[in-house]
């Protein structure tokens, strides 16, 4: 059975140095891995100095590591598309142009970028090709409501479901004879591809429920609060945050080195000890690595470095 592994936390925290890292760490310990890019701002790629698209990839010069960034404004597209096509199928020519406009205008409204991403990030997870699948995330807030969606479209569903099934019993009282009403209602398209959307968001709440998650932070004030409300929220949708990750901690100078470089780098290292120390202390997640920033990108034999210092047992 598949394992998902997600690396979640704000813009620019460097979730995809870790989740790379980690997911290294797995390949390394013999577990066939996937590292997927959900954020828009891609660098996967980067870290590896490898292209990546859409389909998985494997990671050159790394056994049973493969890599794939999911490309979120051609899901938005594609997803249009999909809906445009079975709903045209279904209608009469006449209202078509209509339909067309309300899903442009569905689409430009808040939500879809994450409802077409959706449906692409479970298209991953039921993949059974892996072991390990890693997630890169997107962004705290856009990730969150990601994750809300299961619940939320699923009821959605089971109302727009009942309604169909009902329009469809009072055809049937309404209609002269039996032939074409029943026939509708045995192989109803609408309905079957309701019923089809509901198990594939009910797949994907099991699966969510069933995945670790970590968060990634940086030692400055804004990171740990919003860190903070993240384990908070992760709470109330039922999901288990198991650690955070410390990531771009300030290296100390050395014992002997004074002047005023010196100073600055000794305070600042010790406002970070003071916020690291206050994660651990009310934090109920534990602090699982603390990785200091690197003055080289993250990459190559930097990348390995990295992997080293997260204290996930890749084979777990």
């Amino acid at each position: 059975m598949t394992e998902f592994v997600f690396f979640g936390g704000k813009g620019g925290v460097g979730k995809t140095t870790v989740a790379s890292a980690y997911a290294l760490s797995s390949a390394d310990a013999g577990v066939e891995t996937l590292v997927v890019s959900t954020d828009p701002a891609h660098s996967t790629g980067d870290v590896f100095d490898q292209a990546f698209s859409d389909d998985p990839t494997p990671v050159d010069g790394h056994d049973r590591l493969s890599a794939m960034e999911i490309d979120p404004e051609r899901e938005v597209t594609e997803h249009l598309q999909e809906t445009k096509r079975r709903l045209a199928d279904q209608v009469s020519p006449a209202m078509v142009a209509e339909i067309d406009l309300q899903i442009e205008m569905a689409h430009r409204t808040p939500g879809a970028y994450e409802a077409a991403l959706f449906d692409r990030f479970v298209d991953v997870m039921r993949e059974e090709s892996y072991d390990r699948v890693v997630f890169d995330t997107s962004p705290t807030g856009s990730t969150l409501r990601l994750l809300a969606l299961p619940d939320l479209l699923g009821k959605w569903i089971d109302r727009l479901a009942y309604k169909r099934e009902k329009s469809i019993e009072l055809f049937e009282m309404a209609a002269i004879g039996s032939q074409e009403p029943r026939r509708i209602a045995a192989g109803d398209p609408i309905l079957a591809h309701l019923r089809e959307r509901k198990e594939r968001f009910e797949f994907a709440e099991r699966a969510l429920r069933e995945a670790r998650f970590y968060l990634v932070c940086t030692p400055d004030e804004l990171s740990v609060r919003e860190t903070e409300r993240s384990i908070d929220v992760h709470r109330e949708y039922g999901l288990s945050v198991e650690g955070v990750v410390v990531n771009k901690l300030t290296p100390g100078p050395e014992p002997h080195e004074e002047g005023r470089g010196a100073r600055y780098l000794r305070e600042k290292v010790a406002v970070e000890a003071d916020r690291v120390d206050r994660i651990e202390r009310t934090f109920a997640p534990p602090v699982v690595a603390r990785i200091e920033s690197r003055t080289h990108e993250v990459k190559g034999s930097v990348l390995e470095e990295v992997a080293a210092e997260l204290s996930i047992d890749p084979e777990s």
